[in-house]
């Protein structure tokens, strides 16, 4: 059944993101990025939106058919997979954001990440080995050595070597203070050179056959170190070393590739270091900081992860709609002619309603991720004080970034499977692919139970609050924006009391924290679900005062009714989150506040 060709992301509403409703002349006032301009940054996202439409996206049921594969201690890619690598690495993203001694081009991480969503939609698993490659570069840059910089970070930046972040090891999953493979000092060395043992599992693009080196950011115990996180150090341990300007081989083995349900271009696999005694790696910064360090690269991970949610939601939802415009199936509840020709089921009222459901997720996450992009470019850039505002509302909003695409992305890609109907529950359509696809987004880098644990327990109550205090004036200038647009006052005054109810529950949560941390986490996860619903309905409510905005002026001469009709579907997203999606606050609220203690009293024995 042939309908119009997939978008991944709508073009309109990476328009709308950028020119109405962040300020990106905020961006352009700042010397970094001096060079660029909104014709630049177009450019960056035709060439990304190309490449991912004509390029990736066809390639994409090719390679999770056909998996990597393990042949004598070497993990082999679908052959396919080395052009679209290389075309995918000839855009620049890994080093776009980063300065131009390193390399970079300096360009907005606001265009950059929207760039890659389209990259991400159209198949993530040949982004996931640039995604990664960008954060374990950034390690370097930002921790270590000259020497690293030049013999391994340049590289990984050119795009001529790839990265990981290895640090799960079959014993300690998320728990990392546990870690156990172990850094001695290199007999003779001074320089930080140690020799590396020990396993790792579930690191992805951890081996394959498309570059000519893989460098791992290894979290490690140095020999003597204390125990817990303070003894854990950042290494830089490649899987073949630089020995006098040639590359040799440092005994980094494979010894399993995980066999996932999704993902299925992005090899995961099992490593084994020093299992002849030879594998070298390099302290990265100062003794006993890795994870302080390697939080640098779990928050951008964060950050990429929730894109990805959305990217996986967003293309699941074009396919969607675009089914149910020509799949007929069923006549009009008011038809009374058997006769009749079957309508498209988009006609259907629960059709629509789970379209719209979609909607108000992909696009509404998508809004939250940009704006958290364009947060990092103002911390990262803007005069110090603007630059520490900017950090703590990103610092608070990370694990909401990071989970909210995760946890309803699946949910909006089992819509889009439902609307298929039987031809969802099928190989043969790719709704089933994504969702295999979304799931892990909920478990890596952090599961949803670990990103709640982290804002209950640590950023949203961080220096009394202040983060919290400053998120709520951020959303207090959202709500005169939409109040002065004319958007309706019943969905400002709910917006309103929802910022109200978590800056009443907060506290609460943390005095209970202050004798019983485990009183207190013991509904994070809920926590985390108000918290997240109350942005959400904040996106679009600036989206709502935005489309209000447009409407109230003449619309551009020859697109009059698109914009009209595409404005109109933005204020009845706004509708449908704030009025049916933020009143579950009340009850969430409520088993926070009373503790509910089904699970938190149960012996775990009599299950």
């Amino acid at each position: 059944m042939s309908h119009a060709p997939n978008p991944l992301v709508d073009d309109r509403d990476v328009e709308m993101i950028l020119d109405e409703l962040l300020d990106l002349r905020a961006l352009a006032a700042l010397p970094y990025f001096a060079e660029h301009d909104r014709e630049t940054y177009e450019m960056v996202l035709e060439a990304a939106r190309t490449l991912a439409r004509d390029t990736l996206y066809p390639a994409y049921r090719t390679l999770d058919l056909d998996p990597p594969r393990l042949e004598g201690g070497r993990v082999i890619v679908h052959p396919a997979l080395r052009a679209l690598f290389a075309a995918t690495q000839e855009l620049g993203l890994a080093s776009a954001a980063r300065p131009h001694e390193v390399g970079g081009a300096q360009l907005p991480l606001t265009i950059t990440a929207l760039a890659t969503a389209y990259l991400m939609a159209g198949n993530a698993a040949v982004y996931g080995y640039v995604g990664l490659t960008a954060g374990a570069a950034h390690l370097i840059e930002a921790f270590g050595s000259d020497a690293l910089r030049a013999d391994y970070m340049a590289k990984m930046y050119a795009g001529e070597w790839t990265g990981t972040m290895a640090l799960t090891e079959p014993q300690a999953g998320s728990s990392l203070a546990d870690i156990t493979t172990l850094a001695e000092p290199a007999p003779g060395a001074t320089d930080g050179h140690y020799l590396v043992r020990g396993s790792k599992i579930f690191i992805s693009a951890g081996d394959h056959d498309l570059g000519g080196n893989i460098v791992h950011m290894t979290l490690a115990r140095l020999a003597g170190a204390p125990a817990g996180m303070k003894g854990v150090s950042l290494l830089c341990v490649p899987k073949r070393r630089v020995e006098h300007g040639a590359l040799v081989d440092n005994d980094v083995a494979v010894t399993g590739l995980v066999h996932k349900i999704g993902w299925r271009g992005l090899p995961s696999v099992l490593l084994a270091y020093g299992e002849r005694g030879d594998c070298h790696g390099w302290l990265v910064g100062e003794p006993g900081q890795g994870i302080r360090y390697m939080f640098q690269m779990m928050n951008e991970a964060r950050i990429m992860v929730g894109l990805n949610g959305v990217a996986t939601a967003s293309v699941a939802y074009h396919e969607s709609l675009a089914y149910a415009r020509v799949r007929t199936q069923g006549r009009a509840a008011t038809g009374r002619d058997p006769a009749a020709p079957p309508i498209a089921i988009i006609e259907h009222a629960d059709v629509r309603r789970m379209l719209l459901r979609q909607k108000a997720i992909v696009e509404g996450g998508l809004a939250l991720l940009v704006r958290c992009s364009f947060y990092s470019d103002l911390a990262d850039h803007a005069p110090e004080a603007q630059a520490a505002g900017a950090q703590r509302l990103l610092d608070l909003l990370t694990p909401i970034a990071k989970s909210f695409p995760a946890e309803r992305g699946f949910e909006s890609n089992v819509l889009a499977l439902q609307i298929h109907g039987g031809y969802g529950y099928s190989s043969e359509y790719l709704p089933e692919a994504w969702l295999r696809d979304q799931k892990l987004n909920s478990i890596h880098e952090g599961t949803t139970g670990i990103q709640a644990a982290d804002l209950l327990g640590r950023r949203a109550v961080a220096k009394g609050g202040a983060a919290l205090a400053a998120l709520g004036a951020e959303i207090g200038h959202a709500c005169a924006r939409a109040r002065a647009a004319g958007v309706d006052a019943a969905w400002v005054a709910a917006v309103e009391r929802g910022v109200g109810v978590v800056g009443e529950l907060t506290p609460t949560l943390a005095q209970r924290g202050a004798t019983d941390p485990a009183a207190m986490l013991l509904h994070a996860t809920d926590y985390l679900d108000l918290f997240a619903t109350v942005v959400i309905a904040w996106q679009w409510l600036d989206l709502a005062a935005v489309a209000r905005e447009a409407l109230a002026q003449p619309l551009p001469r020859g697109r009059a009714g698109r914009d009209a009709g595409y404005y109109a579907a933005k204020l009845a997203a706004a509708q449908y989150w704030i009025r049916t999606e933020l009143p579950r606050i009340d009850h969430l609220a409520a088993l926070c506040r009373d503790g509910e203690d089904s699970y938190g009293a149960l012996d775990p024995t009599t299950l």
